[in-house]
């Protein structure tokens, strides 16, 4: 940002006195105001603490595996702050922290940093902040940022990642540890935060792992960042930026269901973001009933079929049509098409076949399908074939932001109550719309949760790295309380780990927190979604709310894992 005071790579711009006066040519009112917006801390941060370890740690799961990957980190303890008197502070020396954004942008990462940088400013006096700039690449390759008060300022309770960037690459390879090694010897860090979702974090223990290996003194914290809402766990309650998130979507949820319920006469098909848990369509239904929600892991214990969930919403669809109504809004969550059996049968053989085989035009590939994967491949849209052909992800992934699920359950749908309608079961009209909320979610200006949640994860991952602490990711618990009794402390990275065989090898992975289908917050939907369906409950909960009753609302799921709601 021009406004900001800039110092990379020991080039120093002027520095000027920030004022939120000063940003109102390129701030919204709204942006203005959220500069100076107060966060509040844990009375555990604000006040003398000492750090307690708990038991020794375990993994995820092949505990055997995770400790012979990581010799120097498996069974650390995770750690708590309690209270201490004023004899027990850590000492005030300067530190050189290094912090980096890793992966997608979620809303809040510029409060985590603000709050590494106000733990230094407040309890380590003379240290020095370097953001790492445009992801791990930054580290690797040495361009960073000096962070100031001038250069951060602007950038509090802000949504993006624009204040140093972020990226997906990752630190795997000897030549790749090496440059992050030279790095850190370069600025003589002390410790390192890696702000991330689950394959940042297990890169972050790597680093950590690697790092104390070569007795090098920098120590490395996560801090736990995803939309998805899938890393997560006893200890980390939620990941930051799915508040957010799901208030953005619902909004958005909410204004087509008036849509729908004022023209009368079309079914909304919204696929939303979540590759793997359906964390945020399970919320978004929670906050705007809609008619019908599909939730991935169901469709997977139920082993359904894509004529089964074809069926189940022109079942819907004919019974509204009864009662008059000719419209409604339907939520996919994007990672569906993984879950149903069939095509995940289908999705192995076809990344066997495009890793080994060359795709001819003249479809002669396709005899290496099964014949049930041959059968349903050629059942899908032409759209949809094409989507489950292109180019995999790093992980071997179908790229299933790509395949447009909403698009494939219309054509589906809509031949199912043609045929309905030839044999007199169903006497409606079926206009399907559709929509999917990907990217508008993921940077918006951060909910008072989010933004005072955040806050304190990263002050917390700055009293971690003070107290030696490395290899652990910052927790902060009791989010169900005032923000003065909120838990804080670190839980052992290795602890949230199982091992995935990749390429011949076992390759370690923190285990995604999926819908738990005996979970308070799908109990909760499955109680009222008949009633959904028939009946028009809609709810509009409209923008996001920084003042008045419902600004400091936590999203639904939180609430409920945590039994704090009914």
């Amino acid at each position: 940002m021009a406004a900001a005071a800039v110092v990379a790579n020991g080039d120093y711009a002027a520095a000027k006195t920030p004022s939120a006066g000063r940003y109102a040519a390129v701030y919204s009112e709204v942006q203005n105001s959220r500069l100076d917006h107060p966060l509040p801390l844990p009375s555990v941060l604000k006040n003398s603490f000492k750090v307690v370890d708990g038991p020794p740690s375990s993994a995820a799961g092949n505990p055997d595996e995770i400790a012979k990957l990581f010799p120097r980190l498996f069974g650390q303890p995770s750690a708590n702050l309690v209270p201490a008197d004023s004899s027990d502070n850590l000492p005030g020396r300067g530190l050189k922290i290094g912090v980096v954004l890793s992966g997608g942008q979620a809303p809040g990462g510029h409060n985590v940093i603000s709050g590494i940088f106000d733990y230094l400013q407040d309890r380590c006096k003379g240290s020095t902040l370097y953001g790492f700039r445009g992801g791990p690449a930054g580290i690797m390759k040495c361009k960073y940022v000096v962070l100031t008060p001038e250069y951060i300022y602007p950038y509090r309770n802000q949504g993006g990642f624009d204040m140093i960037c972020s990226g997906r690459d990752k630190i795997e390879t000897p030549e790749q540890f090496k440059q992050a090694e030279e790095t850190s010897v370069k600025l003589d860090l002390d410790g390192l935060v890696v702000i991330g979702g689950d394959d940042s974090n297990t890169n972050a223990c790597l680093l950590a792992e690697n790092f104390r290996s070569k007795n090098l003194k920098t120590r490395v914290i996560g801090c736990p960042k995803t939309i998805d809402g899938d890393l997560k766990c006893k200890e980390v309650p939620t990941s930051f930026g799915f508040d957010t998130a799901c208030k953005i979507y619902a909004e958005m949820i909410g204004n087509v269901m008036i849509d729908a319920r004022s023209t009368g006469k079309y079914y909304h098909f919204v696929r939303l973001m979540g590759r793997a848990g359906s964390h945020i369509t399970l919320e978004c239904a929670l906050q705007t009933h809609p008619n019908i929600t599909l939730i991935g892991e169901e469709v997977a214990a139920q082993k359904q079929t894509l004529k089964t969930v074809t069926d189940y919403i022109a079942d819907v669809i004919c019974k509204r049509a009864e009662l008059g109504y000719n419209y409604g809004v339907i939520l996919i969550p994007e990672g569906l098409i993984d879950f149903i059996p069939e095509v995940q049968q289908l999705i192995a053989e076809l990344n066997e076949i495009l890793a080994h085989d060359i795709v001819d035009e003249a479809g002669l590939w396709k005899k290496k399908l099964t014949p049930q994967s041959l059968q349903l491949f050629d059942f899908l849209p032409p759209a949809i074939q094409d989507q489950l052909m292109l180019e995999r992800d790093p992980h071997g992934n179908v790229q299933v932001a790509k395949i447009e699920t909403e698009k494939m359950l219309i054509q589906m749908v809509e031949t199912e109550l043609e045929v309905r309608k030839q044999g007199a079961t169903y006497k409606g009209q079926f206009k399907g719309q559709s929509h999917f909320f990907g990217y508008e979610g993921r940077c918006g200006l951060p909910s008072n949760f989010d933004a005072t949640y955040c806050y304190a994860l990263g002050y917390a991952a700055g009293a971690l790295l003070h107290s030696g602490k490395t290899g652990l990711i910052s927790s902060v618990g009791n989010l169900a309380a005032p923000v003065a009794e909120w838990t804080v402390g670190g839980t052992a990275l290795t602890s949230l780990m199982d091992v995935e065989r990749r390429h011949g090898k076992f390759k370690p992975v923190i285990k995604k927190a999926m819908v738990e289908l005996e979970g308070a917050p799908f109990r909760k939907f499955i109680s009222t979604r008949e009633d959904w369906a028939l009946n028009n409950r809609y709810l509009n909960p409209g923008p996001i709310q920084f003042v008045g009753p419902t600004s400091n609302k936590v999203n639904h799921t939180l609430l409920l894992e945590l039994g704090a709601e009914a």
